[in-house]
């Protein structure tokens, strides 16, 4: 085929992409069952009839595109939303995980007759949570900051210990050495999660004093510098999910010049990523194998959902004052996706005997349980009582360095349920050392004065001294959430 025509092929199948996310999300379902429909329509037993069964190369690419999602999940994380759910987190995709694993591999093992390697590996497989998939969901319901924040961070965490145990299993026959398997996990685990963190602080560290040529190099920058961590933790042999998980958090959250700009661009990488791993898993799949593995299927993901899932978390969040709804929700919102498809190829890369048939089932899994989970989740969030404690959305905070002035230009959008919304100029109230020099509304610049009233849709420039930058940004956030009188309600906008 020439050029131009792959060209054409390659942007008609991005654009028929992003219209599937439109529908998607209008039916409360994550964009990967869409994706690997259109994988499916081209592969060889759609019309197209393209066929695609090289399985090395499928790992190899659907790795990749673990990373650059992982990344944009971590540079999009609020750290100040997630941190007091981390330890919760932590003992969920740790401890969990590991209870959900065992829970699964004895199930099948007894219920399908599947020998005990091929039953550990379906449960190692299915044990991670889908980053993707929970954030595309989860992010567009009114939920408790700390249940947002548990998921949120499990999803970014329990892909690096399952990684170690799906790979162990795969590369070695019979049962695992459980000492040996915990001595390498806890180190693999420990190692990149230190150097995920020695990376993007010090990434972050270079940025703040490099002013570079072109705005467009930051997002740059920093997706290089937590896909670099990913490398680095693997040629020391320790875990390189962890690690880039970690390395994009730091760098996500530290004080960075365009930061907004760099999310956008870690998003639209992240996009592009999902839409080619889930067309590419769609492609990889034997349409003709599935219907044998439904059964099988059914079993082992009703086992997850119902048994495994809701042990795990109940076990594993115990002493962490999570209300029973919360943990009800948390169990029924586990979400499945790429991440379990993508580790079921490295058995098949191995030739363990029986992996057609965990990538079958497992593919199967996460179709059916993405149309039963993700319409449901809001279903399950009023049944279980939940609302969201968030009264107005965060603030888009656009920053550019004044290096020679020693100050900051910030960009502040004021959100449609924003109370910023009429208020005053006067009556922000903002530190001795910053202002607003300019206001654009409906297309029009202008400089406002004292009493000039903020509107949805403004977006300010606002000029600080680096010295109460901080201090700004709270003022407007307090305000944003809660009025001008912000602080008589202990609103500090932290």
């Amino acid at each position: 085929m020439r050029l131009e025509l792959w060209l054409l092929f390659g942007s008609t199948l991005v654009l028929i992409a992003i219209l599937a996310v439109r529908l998607s999300h209008r039916a409360g379902l994550p964009t990967l069952l869409a994706y690997m429909g259109i994988g499916l329509f081209l592969g060889e037993a759609g019309p197209i009839g393209l066929r695609f069964d090289n399985t090395e190369l499928a790992e190899v690419l659907g790795l990749a595109a673990l990373v650059l999602i992982l990344a944009e999940g971590g540079i999009t994380t609020n750290w100040r939303n997630v941190r007091p759910s981390v330890p919760a987190a932590l003992a969920v995709s740790t401890l969990g995980t590991l209870i959900s694993v065992v829970i699964v591999a004895v199930a099948v093992h007894w219920l399908l007759d599947m020998d005990w390697r091929l039953a550990f590996l379906l449960g190692a497989v299915l044990g991670p949570t889908d980053a993707a998939a929970v954030f595309s969901v989860l992010r567009r319901l009114p939920l408790p900051s700390r249940l947002v924040g548990l998921l949120e961070a499990e999803s970014g965490f329990n892909d690096a210990p399952v990684v170690i145990v799906v790979v162990w299993l795969s590369t070695h026959s019979g049962m695992p050495n459980v000492a040996e398997l915990a001595g390498i996990m806890i180190y693999e685990l420990a190692a990149g999660g230190a150097l995920g963190f020695l990376i993007g602080w010090l990434g972050a560290y270079a940025l703040r004093r490099i002013a570079l040529p072109a705005s467009g190099l930051y997002p740059i920058a920093v997706l290089s510098l937590a896909i670099g961590s990913y490398g680095a933790a693997v040629l020391l042999h320790a875990s390189g999910f962890m690690a880039v998980y970690v390395s994009a958090l730091v760098l996500g959250n530290a004080r960075l010049p365009h930061r907004p700009a760099t999310r956008g661009f870690a998003e639209g990488i992240a996009w592009l990523a999902q839409i080619g791993l889930f067309v590419m898993l769609g492609l990889l799949a034997s349409p003709e194998d599935l219907p044998a593995q439904i059964a099988p299927a059914l079993v082992a993901g009703f086992v997850l959902l119902l048994v495994a899932r809701p042990v795990s978390v109940l076990l594993s969040t115990a002493g962490f004052g999570l209300s029973l709804g919360e943990k009800a929700f948390a169990s029924w919102a586990g979400l499945r996706g790429a991440v379990p498809i993508v580790l079921a190829t490295i058995p098949m890369v191995e030739d363990v005997r029986g992996a057609d048939r965990l990538f079958s089932i497992v593919f199967t899994i996460v179709v059916v349980f993405t149309l039963l989970q993700g319409p449901t989740l809001p279903l399950a969030a009023r049944l279980c009582r939940l609302k969201g404690d968030q009264e107005a959305r965060e603030l888009d905070v656009e920053a550019a360095p004044l290096e020679e002035l020693h100050a900051d230009l910030l960009e502040v959008r004021v959100p449609r349920d924003s109370l910023l919304n009429g208020v005053e100029i006067f009556e922000l109230r903002l530190p001795q050392g910053a202002s607003i020099t300019l206001i654009v509304r409906d297309g029009t610049s202008f400089v406002p004065g004292p009493t000039t009233a903020l509107q949805a849709g403004d977006r300010m420039l606002v000029v600080t001294t680096a010295a109460v930058r901080e201090a700004t940004e709270r003022r407007l956030r307090a305000v944003s959430r809660r009025g001008k009188l912000a602080g008589w309600f202990g609103e500090t906008g932290t």
